[in-house]
Parts: C-alpha cells; structure tokens; sequence
C-alpha cells in the first residue's frame, strides 16, 4: 500500500479540507457534523490512499467519500433525535442562508448536484463522474432541479 508523506499530507490537506468541510456542512447542517466527517475523510485518506497521482481524481474522490460519508451518518436513527441548527436563534446566518434553505429542501440527488454545480463550480461531465452517474442522468436531475428550486423560490417570494 502506498502511503502519503507527512508534507504531501499536509499539502492535501490545506488544500481540500475547506472544500470538504463546505460539502459536509451543505449535506449535515451541522458543523460539528461537518467536522467529524471531514476527519473521517482524512483518515480513509490516510488508510486507504488513492494510488493515483492525478490531483483531479484525488479532488473527486475526497467528494465521492464526503457525500457517502454524509449519507452514512444521515442512516444513523440517533440523528434523527437531534434539533436542527434552525432552531438555534443565536447563529448568524450567510448571506445566501435562504437559498440554501430551499436548496435543502430539495431530495439528496437534487441537492448534490445543485451544490457542486452552482458552489464547486462543477461541470456535468465532472459531476458524473465524482458520483459515478451517467452525464444525461445528471443533466436531467441538474433540470428537474432548477425547476423544483425556482418552484420553491417563487412559493417563498409569494408567502412573503
């Protein structure tokens, strides 16, 4: 098994946790959330090593492994006990608070794709690939939900 050096570690490290931690975030809305999965990347990171040079498919991968990690704690029956940081009044909100809350309401499929096509800066080619999707399927999902969102969009402006 190939294994990192400690300064390549480092170098992967600033350079992607930023992007993990976003993603984690976007799929958890929880920071701790956020942080214990982007660990949990590193550490398959560590143990499990992409053999490949290629700093594209390490950029997709550590996305494949944060959206699957996501997933995986989504299963968990005690998440489903917990308060959502909604209801926590004290938190200052981002700028773009709003469309991420209705981005959020959109299914899991939806929400991935809107987030690393519109935040990532994604193509659908690359989209496809991170989550092992056919390019048409991911087209199509990426269509159905701009509609669904601007759906949602326009019912918020009209309860407003």
């Amino acid at each position: 098994m190939t294994t990192f050096g400690s300064e390549n570690t480092e170098r992967i490290i600033r350079q992607y946790s930023d992007m993990i931690y976003r993603i984690a975030v976007h799929n958890c809305q929880s920071p701790a959330d956020a942080e214990d999965i982007l660990q949990d990347v590193f550490v398959e990171l560590l143990t499990k090593c992409p053999c490949r040079d290629d700093p594209e498919h390490l950029k997709a991968w550590l996305i494949r492994v944060t959206v699957n990690k996501c997933k995986s704690l989504h299963r968990l029956a005690w998440r489903r006990k917990n308060v959502s940081l909604d209801e926590c009044p004290d938190l200052v909100q981002p700028e773009d608070a709003g469309v991420m809350e209705e981005i959020r309401q959109l299914p899991e499929n939806m929400c991935n794709i809107i987030y690393l096509y519109y935040y990532e800066d994604y193509t659908i080619a690359e989209i496809a690939e991170i989550l092992g999707k056919n390019q048409n399927t991911v087209s199509s999902t990426l269509q159905r939900a701009r509609r669904k969102l601007r759906d949602l969009l326009e019912e918020g402006d009209a309860n407003a």
